[in-house]
């Protein structure tokens, strides 16, 4: 499916520690990494991963940052031609992860700040979050043919014309509790940790599965995993309780992965059997 991800592209600086810190605390023991990470980095290295013809819109810096990133992106199979170089540095998460898997995350912009509407014509499948400006993800959804799905994460206020034009808006508990505009919204999936997941239609919950019982390890690029392949299954015309048990055996894999962007398998290796 040819696909394009409009998104943010990050350099992940990941400190593993025994416990979270609370405010005013400081953590010791910790190992330290630094990776390649972005939701919409994330998403579309997913998206490839799984099989998907993926094209990145978004903006790095002319730093090594920048092209570390879109080296690992290529990697992956990510055409990156719609990426753009900017006089800015390229974006930076600082992100701390507890012995099961928990995390928080710091996002600096940087580059991300500069990435402009995206020209999809001819694709199939639109794929967009919100570290890079709302304005940018309306205007290229507005224009674009594509079956289109909003990632709205982080947080931010959704413009109506946004949320009507989303053939898919895709959360978790917490964004949909702070969104309650999606009550209206034409098809959302939520997603709810260790609870699994579900899909409501102008409110209603229409369809719930469980989520995998496994031992994560990193849940970083779990929810950007998770989007990919629920964005591919329903953009392929999947019936929607499928689609939501293979993006839910996706995500399992992800957070069994240490890093924000997993070795995940061809989508059809987590679909469930007849």
């Amino acid at each position: 499916m040819k696909t394009a991800v409009l998104g943010s592209i990050n350099v992940d600086l990941v400190a593993s520690v025994p416990a979270l810190p609370s405010p005013g605390e400081t953590v010791g023991g910790g190992e330290f990494r630094r990776e390649p990470g972005g939701k919409g980095a994330n998403q579309a290295h997913a998206a490839a991963r799984l099989g998907a013809d993926v094209t990145l819109f978004g903006a790095v810096g002319e730093d090594q940052d920048g092209e570390r990133a879109l080296a690992a992106l290529q990697r992956a199979g990510v055409k990156t031609a719609g990426v753009r170089r900017v006089d800015a540095p390229t974006g930076v998460a600082l992100i701390a992860i507890d012995r099961a898997g928990e995390n928080q995350i710091v996002v600096c912009p940087g580059a991300n700040r500069h990435a402009v509407a995206a020209d999809t014509t001819g694709f199939d499948l639109l794929i967009a979050q919100l570290e890079v400006p709302v304005r940018v993800v309306e205007e290229t959804f507005a224009a674009s043919p594509a079956f289109t799905v909003l990632n709205a994460s982080p947080v931010v206020e959704l413009p109506e014309r946004l949320i009507e034009r989303a053939d898919l808006i895709v959360v978790n508990e917490h964004e949909y509790a702070a969104l309650p505009r999606l009550q209206h919204a034409e098809r959302v999936v939520v997603t709810y940790g260790a609870a699994g997941s579900a899909a409501f239609e102008r409110g209603r919950r229409v369809a719930q599965v469980p989520a995998r019982d496994v031992a994560p390890v990193n849940t970083v690029g779990a929810g950007d995993a998770y989007c990919a392949a629920i964005a591919l299954c329903l953009a392929g015309g999947m019936g929607l309780e499928r689609a939501l048990a293979t993006a839910s055996a996706v995500g399992a894999a992800a957070v069994m992965d240490p890093a924000s962007q997993p070795q995940l398998a061809p989508l059809a290796r987590y679909e469930p059997g007849p």
